[in-house]
């Protein structure tokens, strides 16, 4: 794609937020629920066929599909958009930059109107190899906008702050290196061109921490006033007994501005880590005072208080409270022996996001999906105690569902709660009771999170399949589908558009849309 035209098709763009934008994981809800407010979103979609001989699907047989966008080969990071700007993490399977041909994590830029490539990062693998950064898994990080900055964690188990016009207007400070920074350490940097990412600042965890991340980094951060606040990925190393780092925080917060590390936690998590942390935290305000809610690699949840309080030589972000989410008999069998992590009858850590909605906060256990299926719990607790909570906050759970990585939905409309586990079930309760409505069993595994728009409930599965369901007491099923690769992501709705990605395409999908091509081809 010629450097001018580029230049020409990102100016066109008109960088104004809107309120109907999806700039973070959760949309515009700090409290991340996974809810839109959007309305005439099909109930039904025709994803269309592959040409022949190619993975290029041909839009003359979609149906309610305004463009499709080739992903690499796994896609798990949900995207967002702000600004006219859809972001969006893969890996470098299918290469876009002819630069980049080996195993990379990759964030995508799309032009929001009809998905053609604005820009991207390209994140070299880590020297370490799968310990720390599995192969292609690529970018696993939904990025958070604000502004014209984009805060994303890459595969490295950095935290960057990018500029959102990426290079096409100049190379903006103060990091001035990316050719150095895409072509990797002790390799000859490469030119930096108007379709590569811009990087603000990069804040390296594993340098400045001595965290030392189980497999992958994945944090979707989130902003509050100044504050970025991050779960480092810290975890255990390739015998999966030993932790490297368990004096390292589990949960930090960075300036936005300029990177700089402001608090880290002192909820000492380091020592219990079950496995690996892969928590993203949401935020909530609870009498007058903002927390900041982290799931544990230890199985409990953490709230922690926003603003970093000095003690010592450390800025800390102290733990206003704190509740074990593994019940006692995950713990240990009927005869009171410890059940050993990760047995299918036994404890998790809280990977899933926890959801703060109407001052309560709402979350599942779960483990790393190669662990398979296990026992599960989905929570409601009450963030306004102190201390040691377990005892004396919850307000009722609901243990018919599996191990679960995903987050909870909340219809405002009907105050149902929708959420997915990971041997296949979506589970309908009320929100405030913890009543049970109905189960449905997707007969496949489910990574990804129920989307609640227009009172209907879309999610998909490993198998490729996408539901929706009527949001309603009662199971009803409005359509299937199947998008021609497993879904692991969450489905997104901004501007009237609602974003489907499977492992290899991402589709965007309108009542009646029609299909556009895309006006500069990648």
């Amino acid at each position: 794609m010629p450097v001018a035209g580029m230049i020409v098709c990102f100016a066109a763009i008109a960088f104004t937020a809107t309120a109907e934008d999806w700039p973070r994981w959760g949309g515009n809800d700090q409290g991340r629920n996974m809810f839109s407010p959007a309305k005439g979103l099909p109930s039904a979609i025709q994803p269309g066929k592959f040409k022949p001989n190619s993975e290029e699907i041909d839009l003359a047989t979609t149906k309610n599909v305004k463009w499709i966008a080739k992903l690499g080969s796994q896609s798990y990071g949900n995207p967002v958009v702000s600004r006219g700007v859809l972001l969006v993490g893969t890996n470098n399977a299918t290469p876009r930059d002819p630069r980049f041909k080996d195993d990379k994590s990759v964030l995508y830029a799309l032009r929001e109107s009809d998905g053609a490539l604005l820009w991207q990062l390209t994140v070299p693998k880590l020297a370490s190899g799968k310990v720390n950064d599995w192969e292609y898994l690529g970018l696993l990080s939904s990025p958070c906008v604000e502004g014209d900055r984009v805060y994303v964690v890459t595969s490295r188990c950095e935290v960057l702050c990018l500029d959102l016009h990426g290079q096409a207007n100049g190379n903006q400070g103060p990091f001035m290196d990316e050719g150095q920074y895409v072509a990797g350490p002790g390799k000859p940097k490469v030119e930096v061109l108007p379709t590569d990412a811009d990087i603000l600042w990069k804040y390296d965890m594993m340098d400045e921490l001595g965290v030392f991340p189980h497999n992958a980094s994945n944090c979707s951060v989130i902003i509050e006033g100044d504050s970025v606040f991050v779960c480092t990925s810290n975890g255990q190393d390739w015998t999966h007994v030993n932790i490297p780092s368990p004096q390292s925080p589990s949960f930090i917060a960075l300036d936005k501005n300029t990177g700089e590390l402001i608090g880290e936690d002192n909820a000492g998590v380091g020592p219990r880590i079950l496995h690996g942390q892969w928590t993203s935290p949401s935020i909530g305000k609870v009498n007058g005072k903002t927390q900041v809610f982290f799931g544990g690699g230890d199985g409990v949840l953490y709230a922690l208080d926003a603003k970093p309080v000095k003690e010592g030589d450390t800025n800390t972000l102290k733990t206003i409270w704190s509740f074990d989410c593994v019940p006692p008999e995950y713990k240990k069998d009927k005869n009171g022996k410890n059940i050993k992590y990760p047995a299918a009858e036994g404890p998790s850590e809280v990977n899933a996001t926890p959801v703060f909605y109407k001052d309560r906060v709402y979350v599942a256990v779960g483990q790393d999906p190669e662990h398979g299926e296990g026992v599960g719990r989905l929570l409601c607790i009450d963030p306004t105690k102190e201390g040691d909570v377990t005892s004396t906050a919850l307000i009722w759970d609901y243990k018919g569902i599996k191990r679960s990585i995903s987050t909870v939905s909340i219809d405002p409309e009907n105050g149902l709660l929708y959420i997915a586990d990971f041997s296949g079930f979506v589970h309908c309760l009320d929100a405030d009771t913890g009543k049970l409505h109905w189960v449905h069993d997707m007969q496949a595994h489910m990574w990804g999170s129920t989307l609640v728009v227009d009172g209907k409930v879309y999610v998909g599965d490993e198998d490729g399949d996408l539901v929706v369901f009527a949001s309603s007491k009662e199971k009803k099923i409005l359509s299937e589908c199947n998008l021609g690769a497993p879904v692991l992501s969450t489905p997104i709705v901004a501007n009237g558009i609602m974003y489907l990605t499977s492992q290899t395409h991402l589709f965007a999908v309108g009542d009646g849309a029609k299909p556009v091509e895309a006006a500069v081809k990648p």
